[in-house]
C-alpha cells in the first residue's frame, strides 16, 4: 500500500532531529489528480478545511450572508473581537443571540487574543470557540428555513449522535444540506460520518476530493455561490482566518487564492486556474502544514517573499532560533 511519505524535516542546530510524513496532492482544473505523493485516494477527515463547503450548502438552503460574515461562517476563527462581533451579527439577523450557539466552550486560539480576553475577566465561552461563526451560520440557516434548531429533550447518545431535532445532528435537514454540497464538490460520496471538535459532523472524502473542491470554489464562475464563497475569503481573509494567521497572509500574497487550514494539520489551497492543492501531515502537527503548502506552491512555479518565509518554521533554543522545520529537499525539487 501507497503509506505518507516525509515531507518535511526538523533540523536543530545543523542536526536532523526527526521527521514529519504526510500525503499531498495537486489536482487539475478538470478535478483529475495532476501530482501526489502519499495516500491521497483513501477516506481521511478535512476537519474545517470542508467548512467553504458547508457554507456552500448553508447559502444553498437559502442563507443571506456575504462579505466578511460569509468569510466568518466558513471560518475558524481567532477569537478576535471582530470576529466575536461577527458572530453576534450573524445572530441577530435572525432575532437571536450568542445563547443559542451549542458550540463548546474555548477560549480564543490567538494567544493575544486569549490572553486579552482572560485579563478581562473571561473565561472559556461558546462565542470564542473558533466554529462559532460556522455555527452561528448554521442556526441561522434553520431560522431561514423553519427548521429546528435545538433538541434539548433528547440528550446526546452515548456514542456522540445528537437528537435529530438538533442542528448538530447528521440527520437535520441544514446537515443533509451540507453533506450533499460537500459531495457534489468534492465530486465524491462521503464514506463515513463522524463528530468533529466542534460538535458538528464530520464527514470523511478523500485528499483528492478535498483538493478538487478547492479548485472548483476558487476558479468558479462570477455569479455562482461557490464564487460568492471564495470571494468572500479572498476579500476579507482575516475574517476567514484571524489578523496573524498564515492562511490570511498567503491569501493577501498570492493573487486569487482561497485557502483553508483544519484540524490535524490538514490544509487546502484553490488556485484562480482551477488547480487545488490539499496536505495532510500524518502525525497532525500544526508546524509542518504551512511549510509543506509553501513548498508545494513553489513546486508549482508559484512564489513570493510571502511564501518563501512560509517554507521555514523557526526551532528556538536559549530564546534564539537554532534551526527549522523545512521542507524535503528530495521531494520538493
Amino acid at each position: 500500500m501507497t503509506e505518507p511519505v516525509i515531507v518535511a524535516d526538523v533540523v536543530r542546530s545543523g542536526f536532523v532531529e526527526g521527521h514529519h510524513r504526510g500525503s499531498v496532492v495537486v489536482t487539475a482544473p478538470d478535478g483529475a489528480v495532476e501530482w501526489s505523493v502519499g495516500v491521497v485516494d483513501q477516506p481521511m477527515f478535512p476537519r474545517s478545511s470542508n467548512k467553504p463547503m458547508q457554507a456552500l450548502g448553508m447559502l444553498r438552503s437559502g442563507l443571506d450572508l456575504d462579505g466578511e460574515l460569509l468569510a466568518l461562517a466558513g471560518a475558524s476563527h481567532s477569537g478576535e473581537p471582530f470576529h466575536l462581533d461577527g458572530v453576534r451579527r450573524i445572530l441577530a439577523g435572525v432575532g437571536l443571540d450568542e445563547s443559542a450557539l451549542r458550540t463548546p466552550p474555548a477560549y480564543p486560539i490567538d494567544e493575544q487574543a486569549r490572553d486579552e480576553w482572560v485579563r478581562t475577566g473571561h473565561a472559556v465561552d461558546p462565542i470564542t470557540m473558533n466554529c462559532s461563526g460556522k455555527h452561528a451560520a448554521m442556526i441561522a440557516t434553520c431560522v431561514v428555513n423553519g427548521w429546528p434548531i435545538h433538541d434539548d429533550a433528547h440528550a446526546k447518545s452515548p456514542d456522540g449522535v445528537w437528537g435529530r431535532d438538533d442542528y448538530r445532528s447528521p440527520e437535520h435537514s441544514v446537515q443533509q444540506a451540507i453533506r450533499t454540497a460537500i459531495e457534489d464538490s468534492a465530486g465524491e460520496k462521503v464514506s463515513y460520518v463522524a463528530v468533529d471538535g466542534c460538535g458538528a459532523p464530520l464527514l470523511a472524502i478523500s485528499l483528492a476530493g478535498l483538493a478538487r473542491s478547492f479548485g472548483l470554489f476558487a476558479a468558479a464562475a462570477e455569479g455562482t455561490l461557490e464564487a460568492r464563497v471564495a470571494n468572500a475569503f479572498r476579500a476579507h481573509p482575516e475574517y476567514a482566518s484571524g489578523s496573524r494567521r498564515d492562511e490570511a497572509a498567503l491569501m493577501k500574497a498570492v493573487p486569487g487564492l482561497m485557502c483553508k487550514a483544519g484540524a490535524e494539520s490538514v490544509y487546502a489551497v484553490g488556485l484562480p486556474d482551477g488547480r487545488g492543492i490539499a496536505v495532510k501531515v500524518e502525525d497532525g502537527t500544526p508546524r509542518a502544514r504551512a511549510v509543506v503548502m509553501a513548498a508545494t506552491l513553489q513546486h508549482l512555479g508559484l512564489t513570493n517573499d510571502e511564501v518563501e518565509s512560509q517554507t521555514r518554521h523557526p526551532l528556538y533554543g536559549g530564546g534564539i532560533q537554532v534551526g527549522s522545520v523545512h521542507p524535503n529537499p528530495s521531494l520538493f525539487k
